[in-house]
């Protein structure tokens, strides 16, 4: 009996030493929240930080602080590098860590062109470490409801899907950064506002295959659009509408998908695709849904933006690079996927 105590008490001693190390890049806005939620997790210790701005030194115990990014991929304890940094630095930063030997946890968008996208994808087969995109929006309730009508056929042949992302982006939103609203590094509206949107649909539908669309920058002095509305069509035939604006008074107002089924309509909405707004579906009632807690970012700029659900993309990080358990992650070579359909998107655009 003694013997069986003390192996237990080794195998919880063992899986108390089971930790990722991580190392973060980039201590802006979004780079502030993932921080504060993995020095949450209890299988997750943060070894390094970095910004180019010492200020944000968040001068954590055990954790180095540096300057220089590859100084960071330097750092042997480093098993993982969260990269959220600004569009432009995801693809060259992502394939310098996985040559340093590092699994990549990399905010959206992946990137901006579906050529550096395949060159991350290359770069993690090559030096055989895993590429991981941040996608907290599946984790949500109701699109997990949503995945589960459309694996089972519930809603039968789908007509068509509607998509709206009617956001707030202020001027100082564009005016105090180096990086939003220009074209080389942010590219357009769609890979920051519209990405999670993107994601949802060709997860459900596949990749964009034709696009006429509209864009042009109507309320803001900038080089790329905060307006726009494109018709679609998905590899599976679905026909769609996806319609964006950064020109919202005041907040965010919707961020919605919209579902039109044979059997059946569904609308996933509020301002974060947190709620089920519309549901009627032959023969299934609507799911309860519990009150839903909504994480917003607040900005210096004085806007607010969605983060919820990211501690469960770490929680998943952790059981997959640890005990190899499947779950929702979204690896490289899924992510490119809606980088490939933002690109046919805005190929195919007019501006009046």
């Amino acid at each position: 009996m003694a013997k069986c105590f003390a192996t237990l008490y080794e195998a919880i001693e063992k899986m108390k030493k089971e930790k990722l190390n991580f190392g973060i890049i980039g201590l802006g806005n979004i780079g502030q929240r993932h921080l504060k939620l993995l020095l949450q997790n209890n299988f997750i210790s943060v070894k390094a930080t970095c910004d180019n701005d010492f200020n944000k030194n968040p001068s954590i115990d055990e954790a180095e602080f540096y300057k220089s990014y590859e100084a960071l991929l330097a750092n042997p304890t480093i098993d993982v590098v969260d990269i959220c940094t600004p569009h432009h630095l995801h693809a060259t930063m992502s394939i310098k860590a996985m040559k340093a030997g590092k699994h990549v946890l990399v905010e959206k968008p992946m990137c901006l062109t579906t050529a550096d996208a395949k060159k991350m994808i290359a770069a993690s087969k090559k030096y055989k470490r895993e590429l991981i995109v941040v996608k907290q929006n599946r984790y949500n309730q109701p699109v997990k409801w949503v995945d589960e009508l459309l694996h089972k056929n519930k809603l039968g042949k789908i007509v068509e899907v509607h998509c709206h992302v009617l956001w707030n982006r202020n001027d100082a939103y564009y005016k105090d950064s180096d990086w939003r609203g220009r074209r080389k590094t942010e590219a357009g509206a769609l890979f920051t506002q519209g990405s999670h949107f993107l994601d949802l649909l060709v997860h459900w539908f596949g990749e964009v295959k034709k696009a006429t669309t509209w864009n042009k920058a109507i309320n803001h002095k900038i080089e790329i659009d905060d307006s726009g509305n494109s018709t679609v069509l998905f590899k599976n035939g679905t026909y769609g509408k996806i319609i964006w604006s950064n020109n919202v008074y005041q907040k965010n107002y919707e961020g919605s998908i919209t579902i039109f089924g044979e059997k059946g309509t569904v609308k996933i909405g509020g301002q974060y695709l947190n709620k089920i707004e519309y549901w009627d579906v032959k023969n299934i009632p609507m799911p309860q849904q519990e009150p839903i807690e909504v994480l917003p970012n607040l900005y210096k700029a004085g806007y607010q933006g969605s983060s919820s659900n990211h501690h469960k993309v770490f929680e998943d990080v952790v059981a997959f690079l640890l005990h190899h358990k499947k779950n929702n992650l979204v690896h490289g070579d899924e992510a490119i996927k809606t980088i490939s359909s933002i690109e046919k998107i805005y190929k195919n655009s007019e501006q009046f």
